[in-house]
């Protein structure tokens, strides 16, 4: 007897979703990102472009158009695209919208008043404090429930987020059992913790003000260089981790996640060399490590119907799941079926 079904069915499942403001960082690849392919070895996957959610914030459409295929071929161009993953974009898949209004009719105004990012957005965009900013981590609740996830990887800025979640998917399976699975928070193998080039005692950023400050993944090597040759150091020449040196300590993190080496290591081969010539190694192993990643985003990028049609075949892929939650839901709550 083929029990091959069976085992995969028992498979946990890991979500995560990533606006398409801009592209990710030297920071979220080395962080988190480049781990994310061998995930699929150990779980089933389902990693999405959230770009309904990127409309709280005004922008041109061809922007949020052009955001929106760019970070999809991020995506494929991280070999995410294997196995049991999914890789999909949000507004490809009508039924997260659906959910996310059932869900919010089990949602307290109160729980959604004391949302911390609320406040903090409708601060940075006063002129635009929109409902749809309001009640997004109803959506959000719908992206993760509507694929019954187990894990979601999340940062101190989506705890609370991760939280509602689980407050709203235990509220409603206390009314309608079993309908959600409750999903816990991933914590998975992490890289060092990038910092800004420009200020090293904040986390680099795709939302720095200051674009010398965090090195994207789609850039060119020559920009790279030129960020990493400009990144702010200490009056110190020597190439060592220690107290007051954040700058060249951020420098060896990076060098460190790039290229395996430990600390001591990166001491001893930079002994006597200065501060310099060190930059421009960490340049060089930066661009090393991001070279594959990008010549497969270029040939994803350099074929837009291909790019297309996997995307219309994620869509398809994640709507298999997420119809199937929202139809239990309607059934659930007493929507009319026909």
């Amino acid at each position: 007897m083929d029990n091959t079904n069976e085992i995969q069915a028992k498979r946990k499942r890991v979500l995560s979703l990533i606006q398409p403001t801009s592209v990710p960082t030297l920071g979220n690849y080395l962080g988190a990102m480049r781990n994310w392919a061998s995930l699929s070895a150990e779980y089933d996957c389902v990693y999405g472009v959230a770009n309904l959610h990127a409309l709280t914030v005004r922008r041109p459409a061809t922007d949020l158009r052009k955001q929106t295929q760019e970070l999809f071929a991020i995506l494929l161009a991280l070999d995410l695209n294997q196995g049991n993953n999914v890789v999909f974009v949000q507004s490809h898949v009508p039924s997260h919208c659906q959910l996310s209004w059932i869900l919010s009719c089990y949602t307290q105004f109160g729980e959604m008043s004391r949302m911390t990012q609320f406040k903090e957005k409708a601060a940075q965009h006063s002129d635009n404090v929109n409902v749809g900013l309001f009640t997004y981590p109803t959506l959000m609740a719908a992206d993760i429930l509507i694929y019954q996830a187990d894990l979601v990887p999340v940062g101190d800025d989506q705890k609370q987020h991760l939280e509602i979640c689980r407050d709203i998917a235990t509220r409603f399976n206390g009314v309608y059992p079993n309908t959600f699975t409750v999903p816990e928070p991933y914590i998975g193998k992490l890289g060092g913790r990038i910092m800004s080039l420009q200020d090293p005692t904040r986390k680099m950023s795709k939302s720095d003000p200051n674009p010398k400050g965090a090195i994207s993944m789609l850039d060119d090597e020559n920009t790279i260089l030129k960020k990493c040759r400009g990144a702010v150091t200490d009056s110190e020449t020597v190439v060592r981790y220690g107290e007051g040196k954040e700058g060249i300590n951020n420098l060896m993190t990076i060098y460190a996640c790039c290229t395996g080496e430990s600390f001591e290591q990166i001491e001893t081969a930079f002994a006597g060399q200065g501060y310099g010539a060190f930059k421009t190694a960490v340049a060089e192993v930066v661009i090393a490590a991001l070279r594959p990643f990008r010549e497969k985003y270029k040939a994803y990028m350099a074929d837009p119907a291909g790019l297309q049609s996997i995307a219309a075949e994620g869509a398809r892929a994640a709507a298999r799941i997420a119809d199937r939650t929202t139809e239990k839901a309607m059934k659930r709550v007493g929507l009319w079926r026909i």
